[in-house]
């Protein structure tokens, strides 16, 4: 049984795709968080910059691949909190961060 497994996980397709300075490893149907993107809830936007192909045993190292993908949401990450502090000089000072992100979902690698 995990000969099989293995067997079928070795021939999925995926990706590694440049989104907004950041490199993913993508498959079909994945959904991600990435930094926040133009656009709006719904929209289709295609990812031309993709690094590497590979599908199964037949991998293609900077080619001319495209991904489709769709925004599913705008949101903002967790926060974050940023704390300075001097000791025995009385200074301390709190800050907060909340990152906008943007949910899309993989929908196709041609």
């Amino acid at each position: 049984m995990s000969y099989l497994c293995e067997n079928i996980f070795r021939y999925i397709m995926f990706a590694i795709v440049n989104i907004a300075g950041q490199q993913f490893k993508v498959k079909q149907n994945d959904e991600l968080f990435v930094h926040r993107l133009g656009g709006s809830a719904g929209d289709k936007i295609e990812l031309s910059d993709v690094l590497m192909v590979s599908n199964g045993s037949n991998v293609t190292v900077g080619s001319s691949a495209k991904v489709q993908a769709e925004i599913i949401d705008h949101l903002k990450g967790d926060k974050v909190i940023v704390f300075k502090k001097k000791r025995r000089k009385g200074y301390q000072k709190m800050n907060g961060h909340r990152q906008s992100l943007t949910k899309i979902k993989i929908n196709e690698i041609a």
